[in-house]
């Protein structure tokens, strides 16, 4: 056997190449990290993390400004504001201490960390900024770039975003236009409506949030509406041209006018520099084909995360990373995408796993619908918003779990149970007789279940 300076290197520094990492060098294996810009990846530096801090923020601003609502007086809501300045400081110092905190456990952990572009010489060897480093097995874990589509001109003079860039703004823009009604549009919608902005959403489908079941979908579009969103749903945009967005619908041209755009149409695999294809790396459009156990065609080689184009979750990556080491390690490691809850951070939230109600239909599977409003529940009417409703598909003969969508207060914190739930293979019956306590919003998930079969205590 070939003596190499690794038994694994790992391409990444991300959610996925951090734990994959840190895995491999608790399995006893010598490993080393490369990473060409921060650690922590996007997730940490210009995504996930950032984010939700500033959300936080303009949470707190909200709150700040219904106090009244709550018997609270001497707030004068016009007074309030938010320090743009002092909250990216905020952002940074959250930033730093995550990214810190990823070093440190590297480093805890004696994983060799360099920093650098990593590029493929061969299938046991990667040029790491002019250095030549040699590997027995390689984990690539580059993640993904922001995906600029070709197919929207931008003419004249104009200010387009993208996600990166929003997230450093320094300034509360006085209106918005944002491309793509997915996750990342739809969140920095809602971030900028409640910092003030004006914010106007343009979407080529036609509901917001395709992961989500169209009914929570829709209580969350008409939530936003309701704040003051506005939407162009079925619109097809061309151009950007100067501060103007130009898009058909039902075959009318338009055009929404706006201080900045954001670009939020989604990301791509990111493999620049790389050397993948060079070597023989096999690809799916843009990004690295994998089996089930995250092994390329070239049998020493795996790729997780985003890089791999399968779901584009912080989460999933991470995961992938447990299993792709597993892999190498000679375990049984499989990835199942069936059961991976997804997030997304408006007031009230949603949280989502497994199969819409639509999807589970077109399968042709027999289902019982169960839907328990959060307006019937305690503790949603204590916290002030009793909007959104627990909705549950179930397989109506054998009572398995087929999928659970979320919207309301804390939902983002409640989806686990069902992530565990769906991991173990339980019924609709043990969710109902797993005693929930009370007063807190996760009353909801019972319900729902025994809503399915007509049976709700505390609704119609």
């Amino acid at each position: 056997m070939a003596a190499y300076e690794f038994d694994i290197l790992v391409i990444g520094g991300g959610p996925g190449g951090y734990v994959a990492a840190i895995k491999a060098a608790k399995e006893g294996k010598k490993v080393c990290i490369a990473e060409r810009a921060n650690f922590g990846g996007v997730c940490l530096n210009e995504g996930c993390i950032p984010t939700k801090t500033l959300i936080k923020t303009a949470n707190a601003l909200h709150e700040i400004k219904e106090a009244a609502a709550f018997g609270i007086e001497g707030v004068n809501p016009a007074a309030v504001s938010v320090s743009m300045e002092k909250l990216q400081k905020r952002k940074k110092g959250v930033v730093q201490t995550l990214v810190g905190g990823v070093k440190g456990l590297l480093r805890g952990n004696k994983v060799t960390a360099m920093e650098g572009s990593a590029a493929f010489v061969d299938a046991h060897t990667v040029d790491i900024a002019g250095k030549k480093v040699t590997f027995d097995s390689c984990i690539i874990a580059t993640g993904s770039n922001v995906l600029m589509p070709s197919f929207i001109k931008q003419e004249g003079k104009n200010r387009i975003l993208t996600s990166r860039e929003a997230l450093d703004i320094d300034t509360v823009p006085a209106s918005v236009a944002i491309i793509g009604g997915g996750v990342i549009g739809v969140e920095f919608a809602y971030l900028f409506n409640r910092l003030g902005s004006k914010v106007t959403v343009i979407e080529l489908m036609e509901n917001i949030l395709p992961m989500v079941d169209e009914e929570v979908s829709g209580m969350a579009k008409k939530r936003l509406e309701k704040d003051g969103v506005a939407f162009h749903m079925g619109a097809k945009v061309h151009t950007v041209k100067d501060n103007a967005v130009l898009f058909e619908k039902g075959g009318k041209q338009e055009s929404v006018k706006a201080d900045y755009v954001l670009m939020a149409v989604g990301r791509v695999a990111n493999t620049d520099g790389l050397k993948a294809k060079e070597i023989g790396i096999e690809f799916e459009k843009a990004a690295i084909k994998t089996d089930a156990t995250l092994r390329t065609n070239i049998p020493n080689i795996y790729a997780i995360g985003d890089v791999n184009g399968k779901v584009m979750l912080a989460h999933t990556a991470s995961h992938e990373g447990i299993v792709a080491v597993d892999a190498i390690c000679g375990k049984h490691a499989r990835m199942d995408y069936s059961q991976i809850p997804s997030c997304i951070y408006l007031d009230p939230e949603i949280a989502c796993i497994g199969l819409t109600e639509k999807q589970a239909k077109e399968q042709g599977k027999q289902v019982k619908i169960g839907k328990f409003p959060m307006a019937a529940n305690g503790k949603s009417l204590v916290e002030g918003d009793t909007d959104g409703l627990a909705k549950v598909i179930v397989d109506a003969e054998l009572g398995e779990i087929l999928g659970v969508h979320l919207y309301g207060k804390h939902t983002t914190d409640m989806i686990a149970e069902l992530a565990v739930a769906m991991t173990l293979e339980a019924t609709a019956e043990e969710i109902i007789h797993s005693i929930h306590p009370h007063p807190t919003v996760s009353e909801a998930l019972p319900e729902a279940f025994m809503a399915a079969y007509g049976k709700a205590v505390h609704c119609m």
